[in-house]
């Protein structure tokens, strides 16, 4: 039996007749019912019940014809990954992560899935929320470990993480430091640290102000050792999301909860990736990304 003329068979029954079939597959009416006969008697039992120039499908043929449309669609995508694969020089997984993250479970995980897929090459990048949604929008990275600020679309895998909780990083010599908990009206009485590429600091600010709340006035800085420094030089506070396992805070540092009211201000993180290029190893990733993230909960 022949993929070909398994191809043919579902063919003329989706089109319910040999003549559309034949012009569907580029061959002569003849010749497809030569394949489909040859087809029945190989199997040793008839598909299709013909009378006077129609057909039927029979029982049988309906179930060969069910479990044929499934393995014709597992052979193309199986050929659209090969080709996918092989036209990459070498296979990757580009990975981008906020440029705020700086839980440990990433490092973990890439470690772990360098060591069970050594094969494949990973790259990292880190952005802001909106340029890695524009990365992954245009196919610069095949993954993306970012807070949900839209609500989701069918056009991505939309791979929850956690909730986690909001945190801000406030100088020790500030006298909000002593509290176990900080509300976020206090915060608004001192400038909000955001990390952020200068092309973003808008779309930032006005997400953390009319969407979350945070701070009256903002200061930036290009990465989170450059926003301690700024914390410890007790110029604002700093966000943070607690994603995972965060490192030990820094001596001039305390990390407090924030909260609205009696309630922890929360966050919901997700790995994206687009559907149309969905493959094993974006999704062995974001598995070992999210157990290990469970593990530390």
């Amino acid at each position: 039996m022949l993929l070909r003329q398994m191809k043919y068979f579902v063919a003329v029954v989706d089109c319910n007749s040999f003549t559309e079939a034949a012009e569907q597959c580029y061959i002569s009416q003849s010749a497809i019912s030569q394949q489909i006969q040859s087809l029945e008697n190989e199997l040793g039992v008839e598909l299709l019940h013909r009378k006077n120039r129609r057909f039927t499908v029979t029982p049988t043929g309906q179930y060969f014809y069910s479990h044929c449309k499934v393995i014709l669609e597992q052979v193309d995508d199986l050929i659209h990954e090969t080709k996918r694969l092989g036209t990459d020089n070498e296979m990757q997984l580009r990975i981008g992560y906020l440029r705020c993250y700086s839980g440990l479970e990433l490092h973990q995980a890439i470690a772990e899935f360098s060591r069970v897929y050594p094969e494949i090459d990973i790259n990292i990048v880190n952005g802001t929320h909106e340029e890695l949604y524009d990365l992954l929008r245009f196919g610069g990275v095949d993954l993306v470990l970012i807070e949900q600020r839209r609500a989701f679309s069918d056009y991505y895998v939309n791979f929850e993480l956690m909730q986690c909780g909001s945190y801000a990083e406030i100088s020790v010599y500030n006298p909000l430091s002593q509290k176990d908990c900080v509300q976020l009206e206090e915060l608004k009485r001192m400038p909000c640290i955001l990390i952020s590429s200068r092309e973003q600091q808008n779309a930032e600010q006005e997400y953390y102000q009319n969407t979350l709340g945070f701070g009256g006035s903002y200061l930036f800085a290009d990465n989170l050792a450059e926003g301690r420094m700024l914390v410890v030089s007790n110029r604002g506070f700093l966000p943070i999301e607690s994603v995972g396992t965060l490192p030990p805070e820094e001596a001039s540092i305390r990390r407090l909860p924030v909260y609205r009211g009696d309630r922890q201000v929360m966050r919901n993180y997700c790995a994206f990736w687009r559907k149309d290029q969905n493959n094993y190893y974006i999704e062995e990733f974001a598995d070992t990304l999210s157990r290990l993230l469970t593990q530390e909960k």
